[in-house]
């Protein structure tokens, strides 16, 4: 076993799956799962053994991915550190500081944050990366390797960017997905039906998204194109305006940020 996952839960699939995908062997990867239904959809579907728990057969591993809820942290890496060795680590827990983690692992250096978002469920996701500066190049390529099975990667220098990457990136699908159903709300009470309503809310998002990646142009630019001097699009952007949607928006995920922070330091704690 070259890599380990502790946890099997959504994440962790995509990425072996995308590794699969990508041509590693499934004999390669070691999950550690409790629950016994998850344990048997990973065997099932991917082809990779799965225990119940983190063994000595991690030992062998060169990379351990923590891919467990945040909250469980402490726990998975209290269990795993006399088996870690010299391991890569990648942590894909939310708000799990390094600087923890390695306490947690009794004093592990070679230690990767991410933070992907749940389009990496489709392979189309995002992943802000992180890591000390004793961690060499060869290890950084490896975690980018690994992350840009599930979609595109983006390094910080500084650990404290990745909670402005989870306001933006890790919590940001939410808000898509909250303005897609605004849009397809709107569509419903102006009378289309509510297959047509959704169709044209996904279908307008997805559209845009791929244009202003094509374009490469900057969105106020492209918002521009498309808002004819007293045209309904120019209409419906004055109410946006004059009801400061833009600064509300900014304003909620600089809020999202600040939470980051909080419980960076609330799971962080070690209990008394």
């Amino acid at each position: 076993m070259n890599l380990a996952f502790i946890g099997g839960g959504n994440m962790a699939r995509a990425i072996i799956g995308g590794l699969v995908a990508r041509g590693t062997a499934p004999s390669a990867i070691g999950v550690a799962e409790p629950d016994a239904a998850t344990r048997e959809r990973l065997a099932a579907e991917l082809g990779v053994s799965a225990l119940a728990n983190a063994d000595a057969s991690l030992a062998g591993a060169s990379t351990i991915v923590f891919a467990v809820k945040p909250q469980q942290m402490r726990g998975a890496a209290r269990s795993c550190a006399p088996y870690a060795g010299k391991a890569l680590i990648v942590s894909i827990a939310a708000g799990i500081r390094i600087e923890d983690l390695s306490r947690w692992l009794g004093g592990h250096e070679r230690i990767v944050r991410a933070m992907p978002n749940t389009p990496a469920l489709v392979h189309a996701g995002v992943t802000g990366l992180c890591a000390r500066p004793s961690v060499v190049e060869a290890d950084r390529n490896a975690a980018t390797s690994l992350l840009k099975a599930v979609g595109d990667v983006l390094w910080f220098d500084r650990e404290d960017d990745l909670d402005a990457v989870t306001a933006v990136s890790g919590s940001g699908p939410a808000y898509v997905f909250y303005a897609i159903e605004a849009l397809e709300l709107a569509a419903r009470e102006l009378g289309l039906s509510p297959a047509a309503s959704r169709a044209l809310a996904l279908g307008t998002f997805s559209g845009a998204a791929k244009l202003a990646v094509a374009r490469g142009e900057d969105p106020a630019v492209l918002r521009a194109q498309v808002t004819s001097k007293g045209g309904t699009t120019e209409r419906a952007l004055e109410v946006l305006e004059q009801a400061q949607v833009k600064r509300q928006f900014v304003a909620a995920v600089k809020a999202a940020c600040e939470r980051s922070r909080e419980l960076g330091h609330e799971l962080g704690k070690d209990p008394q």
